[in-house]
């Protein structure tokens, strides 16, 4: 018998296909603590979160039958993946399963910058019609700087080339692309780009810092749907203060959820709370994607 512990929410579908295998006990107990987790994680031989709930070296440590971590989703940082290979404990994710879905956001998002679709909705609600005060700009003819080319960045240049931009690309590995994109140095991506998107993993420090504002374009725009840290926060207001930075789009915090809302209250900031692969099809890719992994090593 395998014993599998889902720790956060999956698409229920692929929770009725894991029930369905013999040979698997499925557990579905969401909203644990790290306390909780170490109580309940000895005798399960398999763990499934998404980004809520944090595998740390002391779950790690209490589950002595674990034998595979698997992440619904994009990443490893709520995984102590360093802890999970000394005990000799397999990890995976679901890479693929939800680019569509972050790149969806990541459009939608920028779009709402330039287009002033967060406060306009506020002073809407607020029975206000201020309509000179909400004019934007077109992301037709402008420059996308993409900090990150991996899956989820060449989504996004797909749909930007299709809104009629120039895209830039950077990465700290090389680029292979078939797709219409200069490929060029984080250096010169900074100088040119009217809007910058990140779709980056977790650094050890933030890649956009006060150094790399300066070098901006005044006026630029700041999507960031990757992770929390990959962009120093107080730098940031910073800039966004000084007009360096005329938007900011945010999905993701150092802190979630955030304990300091300066940033979040700034009105030239528009702030979504980690949704980028909160779609119904990717989370329904994510889940049978586990599914599938989870059939594959354990029931052949």
């Amino acid at each position: 018998m395998t014993r599998i512990l889902i720790a956060d929410h999956l698409d229920q579908e692929a929770v009725e296909e894991l029930k369905k295998v013999p040979g698997f006990e499925v557990t579905v107990k969401t909203g644990l603590s790290e306390a909780e987790l170490v109580q309940i994680i000895p005798g399960f031989e398999v763990a499934v979160v998404r980004s809520a709930t944090k595998i740390t070296r002391p779950v790690i440590e209490a589950g002595k039958d674990l034998k595979l971590l698997v992440r619904a989703g994009i990443g490893l940082d709520n995984i102590d993946v360093a802890a999970a290979k000394e005990k000799g404990i397999e990890v995976a994710n679901t890479p693929a399963a939800t680019s569509i879905s972050v790149a969806e956001h990541t459009l939608g998002l920028m779009l709402g910058a330039v287009r002033h679709h967060g406060p306009a909705n506020l002073s809407m609600k607020q029975h206000k019609w201020e309509k000179k005060a909400f004019t934007g700009t077109e992301l037709y003819g402008k420059t996308l700087g993409i900090i990150g080319f991996g899956r989820i960045g060449k989504e996004v240049a797909k749909r930007a080339l299709a809104f009629g931009m120039t895209v830039l690309a950077y990465d700290v590995i090389q680029i292979t692309t078939d797709l219409p994109v200069k490929v060029v140095s984080l250096e010169e991506l900074l100088g040119q780009a009217d809007i910058i998107t990140l779709h980056v993993p977790k650094t050890p420090r933030p890649i956009l810092g006060e150094a790399e504002f300066a070098r901006m374009k005044d006026g630029v725009v700041i999507v960031n749907v990757a992770r929390g840290g990959v962009v120093d926060e107080k730098a940031l207001l910073q800039a966004l203060n000084s007009g360096k930075v005329k938007a900011a789009a945010l999905d993701v915090f150092e802190k979630e959820p955030p304990e300091d809302f300066s940033l979040i209250d700034h009105p030239k900031v528009t702030a979504t709370p980690h949704l980028g692969a909160a779609a119904e099809e990717g989370q329904k890719r994510a889940g049978m994607e586990v599914a599938r992994i989870l059939k594959e090593k354990f029931a052949g």
